[in-house]
């Protein structure tokens, strides 16, 4: 009994470990199958024959009898944000194209498919052709943008022209003015140069438009206007020499309607409110002072909070201005109740001074001499001959005593 229960274990076990191999060997066929089966070495080897042996990338293209190689540039602006008044900048998507001629590449026939007229490869090839180092002069970051990979790409065209593009963000640094702030309008040119090859050796051409704007592009609190473009050239002096650049300039017009809403018609309100104390009692002190120091507080409180939104600056803006206009309109007409009261003052007290004089002169007051009469007849009635000369006679008093009969 004992032999046979150990062979139906051993042939247990014998049954159970074929399975398990036989399952493990089974997954390690269909892994083996899901593995893609490598390209035509042929194929791989295509993209190389576009870049024949004797190519150096660190050489600029050769041109018909020495004249500067072209380079075509174009910008597509997808978004415009974070427009920093404090650091002076602002963040800019956008997609930027290159293109220019080497005749020095050979792209094979079959490379192209049927009817096209360019093949697009990955960005790593662009790592072995020559590259203009174009830059943006007043750029303080640029980078590609990336997911997974870099979003940017090389299409080559058969009469061997390369276009480069590419998904890239700057950060521009633009110097803005505030003197009418907030009916401003900022001036940011972006300058595009080469950093290595002066205008003997290359020269930049705007392409088609030049910068296009997306129709979903919008602002908060500004308005682009139209943009202006330029393809000039300017001498630098740390590269000693003139450099072809291209210029655009994006102007920002601030909106109005914020400021309107918040500054103007709120501080307009205040000063008007200011102005109904005129038709206040001038013995209503305390109504006249509590509310003209209310609405002077107000104003205060109100443009602290207006100048905490843009940098400090050593010149007067128009927002400051209207601070000051606002606060001196209302600071008159505090200063025209303290005027007046006083005024008012001296005026009432002058006047009961004039009172009691007028008062005392009436108490006092002695009858004017009149010339007497030119008739003869009347003159013995007057034993004072000289009455008509003189302007006033001597009164004396007499001391009549009577004497009382009782």
């Amino acid at each position: 009994m004992q032999c046979r229960w150990f062979n139906e274990m051993l042939v247990e076990t014998a049954l159970r470990t074929f399975l398990a191999l036989s399952a493990i060997n089974f997954g390690v066929l269909n892994s083996y199958a899901l593995v893609p089966k490598p390209r035509n070495p042929d194929s791989q080897n295509k993209t190389k024959n576009i870049i024949p042996e004797h190519y150096i990338k660190e050489i600029r293209p050769p041109t018909m009898q020495g004249k500067p190689i072209e380079v075509d540039f174009s910008i597509r602006v997808v978004d415009i944000n974070s427009i920093n008044v404090e650091d002076m900048d602002f963040r800019m998507d956008m997609f930027l194209k290159q293109e220019w001629q080497d005749a020095r590449i050979k792209i094979p026939e079959e490379m192209f498919e049927i009817g096209d007229e360019s093949i697009t490869l990955p960005s790593q090839f662009f790592e072995n052709l020559w590259q203009p180092d174009l830059y943006f002069l007043n750029s303080k970051v640029v980078e590609i943008a990336t997911l997974t990979h870099k979003f940017s790409s090389v299409t080559l065209f058969r009469n061997k022209t390369i276009r480069y593009a590419a998904r890239m963000h700057a950060i521009v640094a633009c110097q803005m003015e505030f003197q009418h702030y907030p009916m401003d309008t900022q001036i940011c040119p972006i300058s595009v140069e080469s950093f290595s090859y002066n205008i003997n050796k290359m020269v930049l051409k705007w392409s088609g438009p030049g910068v296009t704007l997306s129709p979903e592009l919008k602002l908060l609190q500004y308005n682009i206007l139209p943009l202006q473009l330029r393809e000039t050239s300017a001498y630098t002096g740390e590269k000693n020499g003139n450099f072809s650049r291209l210029v655009v300039y994006f102007r920002f017009e601030r909106q109005i309607g914020h400021h309107l809403i918040q500054t103007f018609a709120p501080s307009t309100l205040v000063v008007v409110l200011s102005w109904f104390s005129f038709w206040l009692d001038l013995d209503a002190i305390p109504g006249r002072v509590t509310l003209l120091v209310t609405c002077l507080l107000t104003l205060v409180t109100m443009f602290t909070g207006l100048r905490s939104d843009i940098p400090a600056v050593a010149y007067v803006k128009a927002l400051d201005l209207w601070m000051a206009g606002c606060m001196v309109s209302v600071f008159a007409s505090l200063g025209e109740f303290v005027i007046v009261k006083v005024l008012c003052g001296k005026y009432t007290a002058l006047k009961i001074k004039e009172k009691e004089h007028a008062k005392l002169c009436q108490e006092t007051a002695i009858a004017s001499w009149t010339n007497p009469p030119s008739s003869p007849k009347y003159m013995h009635h007057f034993k004072y001959k000289n009455m008509a000369k003189d302007s006033c006679i001597k009164l004396y008093w007499r001391t009549v005593s009577i004497a009382y009969a009782f």
